[in-house]
C-alpha cells in the first residue's frame, strides 16, 4: 500500500474511531466502593443499576449515584452513614467512581410487633410461620427482610383461602437519634373460604370415579396445596394430556370457592418400539440383542379400566404380557390388575467336563418355558403402606440333569411395600424403602407340591455429611418345601445370586448350590440349579464430584444356599456415575475375590440406568 493511501486509510478509519473510548463494552465507568463489608457493597451495587453504556447514560448515572447509594445504606438500616464521591475524568480510560463510605452506628430493631386477627388466629398454619420468623430484637434493621415478612404473610393468607385479608397496620418507625426501630405488623385475615363443588370438563370418564380423586370435601376450608395435590393426583391417574385446576374466586358465593377443571384426554392408543441388548446375561456372558414393543390404552371405557401389552423378542428369552387394569374405590389406591404371560427365561449356568481340558466349561443354562394368569389387588393404606394379595397359577416347563419337569403351582400371595424419599428427585439424598412378600401353594388347591415362599427386601439411602452418600441394600428369602419337591419348585421360583442387582464381580445369576450329574452322552455335567434360600447384602460409598457426577466404591457379599450350604462370596469394585436428567447413569467395575466350584475368581463392568428407590 503507498504512503498515500495508507494515509487516507488512517484519516477514513482509524481517525473517525479515535473519537471514542478505546475500550469495550460496559467499561465507561470503573467503580471501587471502600469502608463496607461485602454485604453492602452488594447492596450498593445494586441500588446503583447496570453499567453504563454510554456517554449520557454515565453522566445520568453519577448524576443519582449519591441518591442510590444513600438508599442502599438506609435499607439496611445505616441512616448515620457518610458517602464521599470522587470521579476521576479520562479522554482514553474509563472513568473511575470512588465511593469512600463510613457506615456510622448501625439502627437495631427495638421491638417487633406482629398481630393477627380474623379466623386466622385459629389456623395453626400462621403459628408455624410465626414460629419461623427470623427476626428478634438488637437485630439491624434491614428493609428487604421486612418486606419479605410483609409479603410472605400475605401469600401464606391466600393460599390458606383468607382472600379479604389485609393489613390494618404495616409500618417501621426509625428513631434516628436513637438508632432504634419499632415495626409493626397487624394483619386481619377476614373469614376463610371454604371449597364449593368440584366441576369436571373435556373428560370421557364417569364423574364419580374422578371425584375419588379430589383430596377435599365440599364446605371444607379452601387451601392450594389440596388444588396441588388434585393436579397431582389427575396426572398420576394416566387419563390425561392436559390439566388445569382452576379455583373461580370471580365466582364465590355463600363462601364457597367453586373449582373448575379442564382435561383433555390422552389419545386412545399409544405404541412404543425399543432396541437394546442385555450384556453378559448369559452363561457365554455374550451380547444378546432385545427389541420391545409396548401397546398402551389408558382409557378403555368411561369406568377407567387400562391395559398395557408388551411383546420382547430375543434369540433365547422371547416374552409376552398383557396386564388389564380396573380402579375400585379409589382410581390410583385401589386397582384390581389382571396378567396373562408367556415367557422363556434362563437361569444359573449349565457346565461340561471337557476331558481333553481336564476342566468344566460353561455350555449353557437352565432353559424354562412359562405360562402364568394371575389376578392382584393393590391398595395404598392410610399409613402410606401398599397391601396387595393376589392368586397366581404358574405352569413351567424346564429340563434339569436330563429330566423334564412340568409342575403346576397356584400361588396365594401378600405382599407389604413402603418407600420413604427424602426428595422427589431421580436421585434422592435419602430414603428407605421396605418389601415383605409370602405365597403358598398347597396340593389340596391343585398344585404340584407344597410350598411357603418367604421374601424381605430393603434399602437405605443416607448422605450423612455434604458430598458424601451411602447406600446399603439387603435382600432375604427363603423357600419352605420338603427336599424331595425340590426339583419340582420351577427355576423362575428359586434363588441365584449375581450381576449388578445382586453380587456385582460375578455373571448374572451364576452362583448358587450346583449339582453334578452324569449327562446323556456319558459325561460329567453339573448344574448351577438355584437355591432354597437368599443373603445378599450391599453397602457402598459414593462422593459427589460435583452435583451431576460422583466416583462410589463397593462391596457386596452373600450367595444363593441350601440348608446347612451357605458358602458365602465377597466382591469389591468402584465405578462413576452421571446423573443424567433420566436418572443415575451407573459404570461400575465389580471383582470377585472368591472362587467357587462353578466360577472362577472373575471381574465384570456393570451399566445400569434409573433410580435407586
Amino acid at each position: 500500500m503507498s504512503p498515500r493511501l495508507l494515509l487516507l486509510y488512517f484519516w477514513l478509519i482509524i481517525a473517525p474511531l479515535a473519537s471514542f473510548p478505546a475500550f469495550g463494552d460496559n467499561t465507561w465507568l470503573s467503580i471501587n466502593v471502600t469502608g463496607v463489608n461485602s454485604k453492602l457493597e452488594r447492596n450498593i451495587r445494586a441500588h446503583l443499576g447496570a453499567d453504563p453504556d454510554s456517554d449520557v447514560q454515565r453522566r445520568a448515572y453519577l448524576f443519582t449515584a449519591e441518591d442510590n447509594i444513600t438508599a442502599a445504606l438506609e435499607s439496611l438500616g445505616r441512616y448515620h452513614a457518610s458517602v464521599e464521591l470522587s470521579v476521576l475524568e479520562s479522554d482514553t480510560e474509563p472513568w473511575q467512581l470512588t465511593v469512600a463510605i463510613t457506615q456510622g452506628e448501625p439502627t437495631l430493631v427495638q421491638w417487633v410487633d406482629i398481630q393477627f386477627s380474623g379466623e386466622m388466629r385459629g389456623d395453626e398454619a400462621f403459628d408455624l410461620w410465626l414460629d419461623s420468623i427470623n427476626l428478634l430484637p438488637g437485630d439491624p434493621l434491614n428493609h428487604g427482610r421486612y418486606s419479605e415478612i410483609k409479603s410472605q404473610l400475605s401469600t401464606l393468607a391466600l393460599t390458606r383461602g383468607y382472600f379479604d385479608a389485609q393489613y390494618s397496620l404495616a409500618e417501621i418507625q426509625v428513631n434516628r437519634d436513637l438508632n432504634s426501630a419499632k415495626i409493626s405488623l397487624h394483619f386481619d385475615s377476614g373469614k376463610r373460604y371454604l371449597f364449593d363443588n368440584v366441576s369436571f370438563s373435556g373428560h370421557s370418564l364417569d364423574d364419580e370415579l374422578l371425584n375419588t380423586l379430589v383430596p377435599f370435601n365440599a364446605n371444607t376450608p379452601y387451601s392450594s396445596s389440596q388444588l396441588s395435590t388434585l393436579h397431582r393426583n389427575l396426572l398420576d391417574s394416566g387419563y390425561f394430556s392436559s390439566i388445569k385446576v382452576l379455583p373461580q374466586i370471580d365466582k364465590i358465593h355463600d363462601n364457597l370457592v367453586p373449582i373448575k377443571v379442564e382435561l383433555l384426554d390422552r389419545r386412545a392408543h399409544s405404541f412404543e418400539v425399543g432396541v437394546g441388548a442385555d450384556i453378559g446375561n448369559s452363561s457365554e456372558k455374550s451380547i444378546e440383542p432385545r427389541v420391545r414393543f409396548t401397546w398402551r390404552t389408558p382409557q378403555v371405557n368411561q369406568l377407567g379400566h387400562s391395559q398395557e401389552t408388551s411383546l420382547e423378542w430375543s434369540p433365547e428369552r422371547p416374552k409376552f404380557l398383557t396386564t388389564y387394569a380396573i380402579p375400585l374405590t379409589h382410581v390410583l389406591n385401589d386397582k384390581l390388575s389382571i396378567r396373562l404371560g408367556l415367557l422363556q427365561d434362563k437361569y444359573g449356568v449349565t457346565q461340561d467336563y471337557i476331558t481333553s481340558d481336564k476342566a468344566f466349561t460353561n455350555t449353557g443354562e437352565l432353559e424354562s418355558s412359562k405360562r402364568l394368569l394371575g389376578i392382584i389387588r393393590q391398595q395404598k393404606l392410610n399409613n402410606q403402606w401398599l397391601w396387595s394379595y393376589s392368586l397366581e397359577t404358574v405352569h413351567e416347563e424346564y429340563s434339569q440333569l436330563d429330566q423334564e419337569f412340568d409342575p403346576d403351582l397356584y400361588l396365594l400371595g401378600m405382599n407389604l411395600t413402603r418407600s420413604q424419599r427424602g426428595d422427589n428427585s431421580l436421585d434422592p439424598k435419602s430414603g428407605f424403602r421396605q418389601i415383605y412378600s409370602i405365597e403358598y401353594a398347597d396340593p389340596g388347591f391343585g398344585s404340584s407340591l407344597q410350598l411357603t415362599r418367604l421374601q424381605s427386601r430393603f434399602k437405605w439411602i443416607d448422605t450423612l455429611f455434604d458430598k458424601h452418600r451411602f447406600v446399603a441394600r439387603l435382600d432375604l428369602a427363603a423357600n419352605l418345601a420338603d427336599t424331595q419337591d425340590m426339583a419340582n419348585i420351577p427355576p423362575s421360583l428359586r434363588y441365584f445370586a449375581g450381576g449388578d442387582q445382586s453380587i456385582r464381580g460375578y455373571g448374572y445369576q451364576e452362583l448358587g448350590p450346583h449339582i453334578e450329574y452324569t449327562n446323556a452322552k456319558g459325561g460329567t455335567s453339573r448344574q448351577v440349579v438355584g437355591g432354597r434360600y437368599l443373603a445378599v447384602a450391599s453397602l457402598e460409598y459414593q462422593y459427589y464430584l460435583t452435583p451431576t457426577w460422583r466416583l462410589a466404591s463397593f462391596i457386596d457379599g452373600g450367595n444363593a444356599f441350601d440348608t446347612d450350604q451357605f458358602e458365602p462370596v465377597l466382591a469389591v469394585g468402584g465405578g462413576v456415575h452421571w446423573i443424567s436428567p433420566i436418572g443415575p447413569i451407573k459404570l461400575d467395575l465389580g471383582v470377585g475375590l472368591k472362587e467357587t466350584d462353578t466360577v472362577a475368581r472373575s471381574w465384570r463392568i456393570h451399566l445400569t440406568m434409573g433410580t435407586e428407590l
